[in-house]
């Protein structure tokens, strides 16, 4: 007999990574897979929740309480929630929401497997993506040995713990084989990958083996750590052609005093310093980073160095959060959260409101230019694409005009030359030239 079952995936991309492995372990005899977003009633409903910040354990949370009404309704037969909400906080969720049939953390896929009665599988290389989707996440390592003291992940995920080279390449192999053609590599920090397994840090290696994997063509690095970044990496990027001129590097600020309340194991010198050295070996790269605005003690003085920093260096893809007080972090146990929420949100509009200034520049300055793109999807006469300056999910996208549907479904997953005709704060316009 065949069941459905239907996976609501919430938070990062490496929860979207867990669901895939998750939904690839399970025959498909016994097993149909309900698309996320379509509203069916189904035998079994999973969540993949988020407990990062407040905003994303509230995501979770209504997500939870919604999918309890469908159950019942009838919707929903069977109701399993796992993820970082629930690893975090299993102990009071059960009591509080007693509609839901089990909670399984984010380390406990395999369990969760079991209670579908399904033995974990023995090939972690598998993976469930979207049918035609170019690109996807590969998760490189899991947990963190990091002690932001802001940050829960580390409590949630566990310390790092590297994925073999080996390994590696065989789930890129096995994406590769599904029409894959660009790899995203997370981690909750990259450059710390394979201190575990190989004694040192082994990211650069890592990006030689994945860049021989035949259908690979794009490699694209996120989550990088400032602190000690590995200069071999940089060295990878200028001369291995499969990797995008793209970084993300997430520096929080630039104060030395927040950065030192903030455990980042860096200063200000030094992280101008890392934007200086990355800029200087791989002319032309594409900056990427995240900034907290409102940590406890960032005073008026501290937010305007955060702007003139911004300002200084032109990241051409920021993004932005306000900090709130995670329990068990050392943060919210060591300093209290003095700044009035209206200030955190005057201050995060005021930095957004930089960063759209940049972005408009940056992207006003490619029109004319011809680049190669990735054609991600169509939409209503239009290719949805990025170049190697556009990371997935995260960035701005580049609209090509093709009426030709018959022609755009051939498209689709392949790479083409355009030309930026148009810009605004983060999408780009741009006519097709050819394939590549």
């Amino acid at each position: 007999m065949t069941s459905t079952i239907q996976v609501l995936t919430l938070g990062c991309s490496k929860n979207t990574v867990d669901t895939e492995h998750l939904l690839a372990s399970l025959p498909s005899d016994r097993f149909m897979v309900i698309p996320e977003g379509e509203d069916v009633a189904v035998d079994y409903l999973l969540i993949n929740t988020c407990g990062f910040i407040g905003d994303a354990k509230e995501e979770s949370v209504n997500a939870i309480l919604a999918a309890a009404l469908r159950k019942k309704e009838g919707l929903v037969r069977t109701l399993y929630v796992f993820g970082c909400l629930s690893q975090r906080y299993r102990d009071e969720l059960p009591g509080l929401i007693p509609e839901v049939d089990g909670w399984f953390g984010a380390r406990d896929l395999g369990d969760l497997l079991r209670a579908l009665g399904v033995e974990p599988s023995v090939k972690p290389s598998r993976r469930r993506t979207v049918p035609g989707m170019p690109y996807a996440f590969l998760k490189i390592s899991e947990g963190c040995d990091r002690r932001c003291s802001y940050c829960a992940i580390p409590y949630i995920r566990g310390n790092h713990r590297s994925v073999p080279v080996e390994e590696l390449v065989a789930e890129a192999s096995e994406l590769a084989s599904q029409g894959v053609k660009e790899l995203v590599l997370i981690a909750q920090d990259t450059t710390w990958y394979g201190l575990d397994l190989y004694g040192r840090r082994a990211l650069a290696d890592l990006l030689k083996a994945l860049s021989e994997v035949a259908g690979i063509e794009w490699l694209r690095i996120h989550y990088s750590y400032p602190s000690a970044f590995p200069e071999d990496v940089l060295e990878q990027m200028v001369v291995n052609p499969k990797i995008c001129k793209y970084l993300d590097i997430p520096l929080q600020h630039v104060s030395t005093r927040v950065l030192g309340n903030m455990h980042r194991g860096i200063d200000a010198r030094k992280t101008r310093d890392i934007i200086r050295r990355v800029r200087e070996t791989v002319p032309g790269v594409v900056l990427r980073t995240t900034m907290m605005v409102g940590f406890p003690g960032e005073d008026s003085k501290e937010f305007r160095s955060l702007l003139d920093f911004v300002r200084e260096a032109r990241f051409e893809r920021l993004g932005a959060f306000t900090y709130s007080e995670e329990e068990g972090t050392w943060g919210a146990e060591n300093l209290r959260d003095s700044i009035r929420p209206s200030t955190k949100k005057l201050r995060l509009d005021a930095l957004m409101q930089l960063q759209r200034e940049i972005s408009l520049e940056f992207n006003t300055s490619r029109i004319g230019s011809e680049e190669k793109v990735l054609v991600d999807s169509y939409t209503d006469g239009v290719l949805v694409c990025r170049s190697q300056y556009e990371s997935p999910e995260v960035d701005g996208e580049i609209l090509v005009s093709c009426p030709d549907a018959a022609r755009a479904a051939t498209l689709v997953g392949q790479f083409v030359n355009v030309r930026i005709t148009a810009a605004d704060d983060y999408d780009l316009t741009a006519d097709l030239i050819a394939t590549v």
